[in-house]
């Protein structure tokens, strides 16, 4: 190879390493620098472009805005005591226990007089929703013919079930309108202290 070949070649592989000298500076940028190109402004300084990279290098957490308010003071809101004494039931549909409150024992030894009262309003629940209708039939001895005879029981929708027909309502209500399926109605059952069979209830929802 002559001189001049000889320098032809170093002088195309120096072009070479100089083009990728700058390619893989501008990768550097790219990935660990902040990028060359021009940034359009936006009207919100605190949004970033779309596909910007964060800096998460810095340790240093940006300053939060504060505004500085008067100092005030603020009453106490009474409206905790008149929202627990407005009514959100209706009476004519809810069953309602009333407790009364003994007087403070701080002024129990105190002469006072009772001008009035004021109601609070809560609402609770009890371990069951369900209620065992016990009838009590009262068996007779006739004196003269010495035949025994009672009261019969109450007619029921399903003729010799147990189940009454509010409960058969509530059932239904439950399955179909508030979507609570059977086996979830039988756990609650159970969970309140009755023993049945599961099967029981669907038999009754056929039956209705």
């Amino acid at each position: 190879m002559s001189a001049a070949q000889l320098i032809h070649l170093v002088q195309s592989q120096a072009e070479t390493i100089a083009a990728l000298k700058r390619q893989l500076e501008w990768f550097r940028r790219q990935m660990f620098g902040s990028k060359s190109e021009r940034r359009l402004l936006v009207e919100d300084a605190q949004q970033i472009s779309l596909g910007e990279i964060v800096d998460q290098g810095s340790a240093t957490a940006p300053t939060p805005m504060r505004r500085v308010v008067t100092q005030h003071t603020r009453a106490v809101s009474k409206t905790k005591d008149e929202g627990e004494s407005l009514p959100f039931f209706d009476a004519t549909q809810v069953p309602i226990e009333t407790i009364e409150l003994p007087v403070p024992a701080a002024i129990a030894n105190e002469a006072y007089e009772r001008i009035g009262q004021k109601i609070t309003y809560r609402l609770a629940q009890r371990p069951a929703a369900y209620v065992v209708l016990e009838y009590i039939r009262p068996l007779l001895k006739l004196r003269d013919s010495g035949r025994l005879v009672t009261t019969p029981a109450p007619g029921g929708v399903i003729e010799g079930s147990r189940a009454d027909v509010s409960f058969l309502a509530g059932m239904l209500v439950d399955k179909y309108q508030y979507h609570q399926p059977l086996y979830r109605i039988h756990q609650r059952l159970t969970g309140n202290g009755f023993t049945l069979s599961r099967p029981w209830l669907t038999q009754l929802g056929q039956q209705c």
